[in-house]
């Protein structure tokens, strides 16, 4: 039943529709992405399994899992359909054209806080560019470059580099430990590390990088975390923090009249924020554009 290698001629459209399909987890969520129709969907991936003679998914109730196969497909099918963008953006940078669509990941506090006048002023000078903006966690930006899913990511970046990808420091994002005006700790004067462990701590999820500039702060001093509550989102933490729930670290820029600032004795710790791209890839003249406003936004 397998074919040669020869002989198989595998359609890109086939290979987004497998895509969509791993990435989305159904027949009918893939096909609202790609904007077509749930037979469309099944039609593409029965023409890749004829082509290739295997079967790639199982269909279990309304569960879809890979195969085997389709275990062995997933990471050739996103270096093809990365290559083939490659071509197509190298192609069009021989001009000056400035067009097409640019995908980014970045992190909602980013979107809120840093982003804005970079879209507006990016917007206003290259017209012609769709930006697709994902709204996602930094760690899963870094994640989409990685795999060729996301052309930039505008994100924290890790404590320690990742040699996988290419990454530019644009701001510097210094932290501050805060509570509730009424927090115990409040007005006391300088608080050391090793008090706050006495008290809850609201912080983002493990698997981030802020989370691990925090850790990393208090295990220097062999002091452990009170965690009560992990949340991705700053503003949640924030509003949480307000109320009483709970200390936390966060940037200097989210103090106001709901939170005050801790002195805590140790040095002031930072993020750094800045874009990630992949090393391999050849970047469209849409995404060099948006580097050049970023890096403008990051001097100015």
């Amino acid at each position: 039943m397998n074919k040669p290698v020869a002989e198989t001629h595998v359609d890109s459209q086939d290979l987004k529709a497998f895509l969509a399909v791993v990435d989305n987890g159904s027949f009918t969520a893939a096909a609202e992405r790609l904007f077509i129709t749930q037979p469309a969907v099944s039609k593409r991936i029965n023409q890749l399994e004829q082509m290739l003679g295997s079967r790639l998914f199982d269909r279990i109730g309304r569960q879809v899992q890979l195969t085997e196969a389709g275990r062995a497909l997933l990471p050739r099918a996103r270096a093809v359909l990365r290559d083939m963008e490659d071509i197509g953006r190298a192609i069009a940078s021989l001009d000056d054209d400035v067009s097409g669509t640019l995908r980014i990941g970045t992190s909602h506090h980013i979107g809120l806080h840093r982003l804005p006048d970079v879209l507006r002023r990016y917007s206003r000078a290259y017209p012609d560019v769709q930006l697709d903006l994902h709204f996602i966690d930094s760690e899963e930006a870094w994640d989409g470059v990685l795999e060729g899913d996301l052309e930039l990511g505008v994100v924290t970046l890790p404590p320690v580099p990742d040699r996988r990808a290419h990454s530019e420091v644009i701001w510097r994002d210094p932290l501050v430990f805060m509570v509730a005006p009424d927090h115990p700790l409040a007005g006391t004067g300088p608080v050391a590390l090793s008090q706050l462990t006495g008290y809850s701590a609201i912080l983002p999820s493990p698997v981030t990088f802020t989370r691990r500039i925090v850790e990393d702060m208090f295990a220097r001093e062999g002091l452990g975390l009170n965690i009560s509550m992990s949340t991705n989102y700053l503003e949640t933490i924030h509003m949480m923090v307000s109320i009483g729930l709970g200390w936390s670290v966060l940037p200097s820029s989210m103090l106001d009249d709901g939170v005050t600032a801790l002195p805590v004795t140790t040095p002031t710790v930072q993020r750094q924020l800045g874009f990630v791209i992949h090393p391999a890839r050849s970047l469209s003249n849409a995404a060099r554009c948006f580097i050049d406003v970023l890096r403008q936004a990051g001097n100015g």
